[in-house]
């Protein structure tokens, strides 16, 4: 029995990878069931016993939002020193480039999010995890006296978060490279909390 449930998982794993590839290549507008049938290599019919087309790629973004929020969050733990955290939460944020696959994938979503509800749920629980994160490194720099913030921790993380994500779609389209985001963000961090991490 545990042999089959595992078999099961690993299936379900390989379909939303197969919608992963899938959505990169032809984007949400443009996405069919038949496309991610063929990324998986199994018919239609197949695809539809793990669900239908809008089912399977809610999946996919819920799945990527915790991929992406879980390597921040582990990104920021690894340090004790709040200037370490800010450093790594802004090091980690940026996309690599225009090929950025988990990236891409959550702003491919995202235009979804204004005509449907359940969709701007999930895109509201991955900016409140972020702006989570930078509060408590904003906390905590100015508890162990690093930082001299400008305003409420609360806005200032919700800032830093906006201005990424702004700066996320300069980076996808190839307009700004990750290193020009990644001083930005540093001169923003700069300015609001006194410390310059050169």
């Amino acid at each position: 029995m545990a042999a089959k449930k595992q078999g099961k998982e690993a299936r379900r794993a390989e379909l939303g990878a197969a919608v992963q590839r899938a959505l990169l290549a032809r984007g949400l507008d443009g996405l069919r069931l038949r496309d991610i049938a063929e990324e998986a290599g199994v018919t239609p019919a197949a695809v539809l016993y793990y669900g239908d087309l809008d089912a399977l790629v809610h999946e996919t973004y819920q799945q990527a939002i915790e991929r992406y929020s879980q390597e921040r969050e582990r990104a920021a733990e690894r340090f004790t020193d709040a200037r370490d955290q800010l450093r790594a939460c802004i090091d980690h944020g940026p996309a690599t480039g225009p090929e950025d696959a988990l990236t891409r994938l959550l702003y491919e979503y995202w235009p979804r999010c204004l005509r449907d509800a359940k969709a701007a749920a999930l895109d509201s629980a991955l900016t409140e995890r972020q702006i989570a994160v930078y509060y408590g490194v904003l906390v905590l720099g100015q508890a162990q006296g690093h930082f001299v913030l400008t305003d409420p921790p609360r806005l200032l993380a919700a800032n830093f978060v906006a201005m990424e994500d702004g700066y996320q779609m300069e980076i996808l389209a190839g307009r700004r490279t990750r290193v020009e985001v990644v001083a930005a963000l540093r001169s923003y961090a700069r300015a609001v909390t006194g410390h310059d991490m050169g």
